[in-house]
């Protein structure tokens, strides 16, 4: 490889990464507080992708602006990930609490199926993409290349952005230091005066608006179809492993890592591009069975 392939590969990760940290964020985040492996969260992705797609069909073609249409795919984000969220929190998620969580994770399998076909019926099988956002920013060149500002700066910011408001939150404000207690010990947390009721609410919308984000910041540069949402929520599951179930640190290093390798695995060996980001999952758990940066320890959710 010379030295421009390098540098586009890498990129290419990069920005890859990106997405795939935003997924993997919400469901680690989920995990790490109400201890839900939440098979859901691809569904949650692919309505984000679609919606924004949507949206920018009808709304782009109304005004000449490159940052209205990049700023209505955070809207969708918000609005799609808060009513989805809320739904399947209030009319699935409250009433599983004390389930085994092999039922909740079944549970929740369910719901990306019924997802999945409710999302068929609405969109249909014909692909989805959301390109003007990406042609409306232009380009940036990079020595004897040109790659989008889009897939540069707009995707890595954002998983940047959304990692470093996520960690500030949960480590400096009121509501986020009761997600740490509630995922420490839930019973004392809750013996203390904490709505562990609440805190899980709030948790599971905040975990779906970032599986949202990650789709709609998909759809400029991914073609939806059906099926999209369960092939990032088995990477995302091999991101969160490879991390350790519930480290949001390791969850961007374990990103950024599963994104380089396997955007470097397209030039150099693409018949194993799809099974690269398990390959390396399979290799870290045979050595840390609890993934890079979990400490094995017993506690109480």
């Amino acid at each position: 490889m010379n030295s421009d392939l390098i540098l586009i590969a890498l990129l290419d990760g990069l920005s890859y990464a990106g997405l795939l940290f935003l997924v993997s964020l919400g469901l680690t985040l989920i995990f790490g507080v109400m201890g839900i492996l939440n098979v859901a969260h691809g569904a949650f992705y692919a309505y984000g992708g679609y919606a924004a797609a949507t949206l920018i069909a009808v709304y782009a073609p109304t005004t000449e602006s490159a940052l209205l249409p990049l700023l209505s795919l955070f809207l969708v984000a918000i609005i799609v990930g808060i009513i989805l969220g809320s739904v399947v929190e209030f009319v699935l998620i409250r009433r599983t609490h004390g389930y085994d969580p092999i039922l909740k994770l079944l549970l929740t399998f369910g719901a990306f199926l019924i997802f999945e076909d409710l999302q068929k019926f609405i969109w249909g099988a014909q692909p989805y993409t959301a390109s003007e956002v990406v042609g409306r920013l232009g380009n940036i060149e990079l020595g004897n290349i040109t790659y989008t500002t889009y897939q540069l700066l707009i995707i890595p910011g954002n998983a940047l952005v959304a990692y470093v408001a996520l960690v500030y939150f949960l480590r400096y404000t009121r509501l986020g230091k009761q997600i740490v207690a509630i995922t420490h010990n839930s019973e004392v947390a809750t013996a203390m005066g904490i709505n562990a009721r609440r805190i899980s609410y709030f948790t599971f919308v905040i975990g779906t608006i970032l599986g949202v984000l990650g789709g709609a910041l998909a759809s400029p540069t991914t073609s939806l179809v059906p099926g999209v949402g369960a092939d990032m929520v088995v990477l995302s599951f091999a991101v969160v492993a490879t991390a350790g179930l519930g480290q949001i640190t390791g969850a961007l290093i374990a990103a950024i890592l599963i994104g380089v390798i396997r955007s470097f695995s397209i030039y150099l060996a693409p018949e194993v591009e799809v099974a690269v980001p398990y390959i390396i999952m399979v290799l870290v758990l045979i050595f840390r069975p609890n993934g890079l940066f979990k400490v094995a320890q017993a506690r109480t959710i």
